[in-house]
């Protein structure tokens, strides 16, 4: 027997508006060409070797891959990020549902960061409309057009806006592709659930966003560079409103999962960098990895030469690039952001760094000989 749901219907859901929020894009974001603050010299080694390893990725056209938690964007990087996106230096971005939602926030609104505190004490936490309106409302369409999770968001945030099949044309697209292309169908059912349920208009639905200037997944979007999203289920504000649809977050998760494991494929002489990432990077990582081996290895090939930065702010107790893998008995051994990478060949460096400092730093030195 099923057991009993909480019925998302019944919330009291207010305007995205009158939230206060702690961040302002236009005001907090970093500019690339900013200070970065305290670095050690062996700091500013690694970074400068880091650099020196882009730089040969870059000219072999390998993979250079960056993954991070939300907090980069909610430190107002987006600016830096942007600069090593149009210049070239990276070919692939990656980051948790939260990223999602804090880039898509500051493209909409130009603010972003609730008080979680008070918000859950309010009953108010993560209860918006228009962040979970249109983010899952683009997830529906985007499994539907064949998009990822990322770059649904970013076409919304680009084209400031989304096309609504008529219920029509989705019966009848369900009806051709149920016995050729099941999955399509079953996508575009997903989105007839949606356009039923609220009573969506067909056509084009415009939804500006004064601020995609500062929109990461936008610029992604725009220059064809894959930025994959990797969510959970219910770690995001997002899974508060009914719009939400689990089928169409799955559809969506699973290309870009896929996407950021074809990335992790051309890995051999690339670099891959995960800055404040305690679990989603390095889980997807170390799965992604063990399926590009098996492919390699069926070719008589093997990934050896990745290079690997972890960024963090703890510091480090343990020399994971000199000793390995520390005993059960160290706390280290249960870093996990440091043990997966310290398990996955090549070389691995950690950096204990601010993730402002470590990506002013590191976009400032790439550029001295580019």
């Amino acid at each position: 027997m099923p057991h009993p749901q909480l019925d998302r219907s019944k919330l009291f859901i207010r305007p995205l508006g009158e939230r206060p929020n702690k961040v302002a894009i236009a005001r907090d974001h970093v500019k690339p060409d900013a200070k970065p603050r305290h670095l050690s010299k062996e700091s500013r080694t690694i970074i400068r070797d880091t650099a020196a390893r882009i730089r040969q990725a870059k000219q072999a056209k390998k993979a250079v891959v960056l993954a991070f938690g939300a907090h980069t964007i909610k430190n107002g990087l987006a600016p830096v990020l942007i600069r090593l996106m149009k210049e070239g230096w990276v070919t692939h971005l990656a980051t948790n549902g939260a990223g999602i939602i804090h880039d898509w926030e500051f493209a909409f609104q130009g603010c972003s960061s609730e008080d979680v505190a008070a918000g859950v004490k309010s009953g108010q936490f993560g209860i918006w409309q228009e962040t979970g309106f249109y983010i899952n409302l683009a997830i529906v369409v985007g499994a539907y057009e064949g998009l990822g999770y990322g770059e649904s968001v970013g076409a919304l945030v680009e084209t400031e806006g989304l096309t609504i099949p008529s219920a029509a044309q989705l019966k009848k697209v369900v009806a051709q592709c149920i016995d050729t292309d099941p999955d399509r169908a079953a996508a575009a059912a997903d989105l007839l659930s949606v356009v039923r349920q609220f009573k969506l208009k067909p056509g084009r639905m415009k939804v500006p966003h004064p601020f995609k200037s500062y929109g990461v997944q936008a610029t992604a979007y725009r220059l064809n560079i894959p930025f994959t999203g990797h969510p959970m289920i219910g770690h995001d504000i997002i899974y508060n409103h009914p719009m939400n649809h689990g089928a169409a977050i799955g559809r969506t998760a699973l290309r870009d999962f896929l996407s950021f494991a074809n990335s992790i494929n051309n890995l051999e002489g690339g670099v891959y960098l995960s800055v404040g990432s305690a679990v989603m990077s390095p889980m997807i990582f170390e799965k992604s990895l063990a399926m590009a081996q098996n492919l390699h290895i069926q070719q008589g090939r093997h990934i050896d030469r990745h290079y690997m930065l972890i960024v963090d702010l703890a510091k480090s107790t343990w020399n994971w690039s000199g000793k390995g893998e520390p005993p059960k008995n160290n706390p280290a051994y249960y870093l996990r952001y440091c043990k997966t990478f310290s398990r996955m060949g090549g070389t691995m460096r950690y950096l204990s760094a601010d993730n402002r400092d470590f990506l002013l730093a590191l976009y400032q030195e790439l550029r001295k000989k580019s």
